[in-house]
């Protein structure tokens, strides 16, 4: 059960109102609205601490679209990236909403193991494999070291660089809040069962 009261659309103020809108009328709200919401309307996952406090939630979600959207990533490697922090934080709500998204962009189960194992050497493309390598050594590290800042450089370029950095950021400040505020997802992660299906 959530910290938060989940937030309806009746029960939004102005502020509140153009969060939502803003999350429900953007690129989230195309293909993945019926994820988004839940049977009352109410925004799900981090989405709805974003409505909860709208000065902060309006610059959040713009970020994350910009992110999801706007970035330079194939698909593929931009969901590697987000379950990578998704697996490192045990963050349920996280693993299952983008286990789905990177199946959609075509990942395997062999690739999603990889993820939580890893193992970077299961993918075959250089950018998702360098994407993975240096989304886990920041997770781990906090850091890249010299040596890896320049392989990472070689291979994704320093604009790549600074947007897998700032989605590294962003998933792990939303796999906070949804730890914090006990957001809870309709599947536990591979974590729970020492798989990656579900």
């Amino acid at each position: 059960m959530s910290r938060i009261p989940l937030l309806a659309p009746e029960d939004l103020d102005d502020d509140q109102r153009r969060v939502f809108e803003a999350i429900v009328g953007g690129p989230r709200g195309g293909t993945g609205r019926a994820t988004l919401l839940d049977d009352r309307g109410a925004l799900r996952g981090p989405f709805n601490a974003m409505v909860t406090a709208p000065a902060i939630g309006a610059p959040l979600q713009a970020l994350g679209a910009a992110i999801r959207y706007g970035a330079g990533f194939s698909a593929r490697a931009r969901e590697l990236a987000i379950l990578a922090v998704a697996a490192h934080h045990r963050s349920d709500f996280e693993w299952e909403v983008h286990a789905r998204d990177g199946r959609a962009a075509g990942l395997t189960e062999a690739e999603l193991a990889a993820v939580v194992d890893g193992d970077p050497d299961v993918l075959t493309d250089p950018t998702e494999r360098a994407v993975l390598r240096v989304t886990r050594a920041i997770l781990q590290t906090g850091d890249l070291t010299d040596e890896g800042y320049a392989a990472a450089v070689e291979v994704i370029g320093e604009a790549r660089l600074v947007e897998l950095t700032t989605l590294v950021g962003y998933y792990a400040l939303l796999a906070l809040q949804l730890r914090v505020f006990r957001v809870p997802a309709r599947a536990a992660g591979p974590w729970a069962t020492g798989s990656t299906g579900g």
